[in-house]
């Protein structure tokens, strides 16, 4: 049997040694329960709720291998996951398999460059809708589209995006280990999307300073209250003068409608109102 295949794009990870690894075999046997194990909130049917946990495991099902996706389901909702990081360009784990000794799972991804993502707050701070939804906290539904506008993919588009790889014997990739991390992931991506981008290399807080610096430097004027609140009820300026109160007849109000520049068969648009200003005071 040849040796477990390894992804050509995972040259930072490196390999695990076990004690019959190169078998390549699949393990086998009942799982060791996990007291304290993170469980996976869904109990039953699809796990992942938002949009953008559905577009990361789109990627995981398009390299489902038999019924590996199911038992990584089954696995996650037991519970049998230790811990789980997601950290810039990998998520890390510890799985209770069958053997005494837990993976060690990994699931990896390119970070964009500095430059990358200077172009992307840029992007976020010039539209006043993407800025004000990161800095009070939400994601925008479309917020791949601003990636796609300055040539990024905020999602891997395919397994050579998103190497993984799991110390137990099973060669598949996905195995049934690697499958329950990413579903719990999806729940965490669920719950706080901004991990997506510290996934790909920006974690929340630098985000939100760099497009909160470029919105008080270039972006359109938004004044902090912190700065005008010692002037914040005072008067801005003189009101504007307030013309006479109607009384009488409801024709006034045409008589006091500055001219609107809009003619009705030749007729100002005023006298055209008229008649039916009449019946209203009728």
């Amino acid at each position: 049997m040849p040796p477990r295949r390894r992804r050509p794009t995972e040259p930072f990870h490196e390999k695990f040694d076990e004690p019959g690894r190169a078998g390549g075999r699949p393990e086998y046997g009942r799982r060791i329960a996990v007291e304290d194990g993170i469980a996976a909130r869904s109990r039953r049917g699809a796990i992942g709720e938002s949009w953008w946990s559905g577009r990361f495991l789109a990627v995981l099902q398009k390299l489902g291998v038999g019924g590996r996706l199911d038992r990584g389901k089954t696995y996650a909702r037991a519970g049998q996951v230790i811990d789980l990081a997601i950290e810039p360009g990998e998520i890390v784990a510890t799985v209770q398999g069958s053997r005494a000794e837990p993976y060690r799972a990994r699931i990896g991804i390119t970070t964009f460059a500095d430059e990358a993502w200077e172009a992307v707050e840029d992007a976020f701070a010039a539209d006043s809708w993407y800025a004000a939804s990161l800095l009070g906290g939400t994601v925008p539904d479309d917020l791949e589209d601003v990636f796609g506008r300055v040539g990024l993919s905020l999602f891997p588009t395919g397994a050579r995006e998103m190497p993984m790889d799991c110390s137990c014997p099973d060669w598949s990739v996905p195995c049934k280990h690697l499958a329950a991390v990413a579903y719990l992931v999806a729940e965490r991506f669920d719950d706080d999307p901004f991990l997506i981008l510290r996934w790909r290399g920006r974690d929340r807080a630098t985000l939100l300073a760099g497009i909160r610096d470029r919105r008080d430097d270039d972006g359109p004027a938004v004044t902090p209250l912190a700065r005008v609140v010692d002037r914040f009820w005072a008067a801005g300026g003189p009101l504007p003068e307030v013309g006479r109160p109607v009384t009488g007849n409801s024709e006034e109000l045409l008589d006091q409608m500055p001219p609107l520049g809009v003619t009705v068969d030749g007729v100002d648009a005023r006298e055209a109102l008229r008649p039916l200003y009449r019946r209203f005071g009728a």
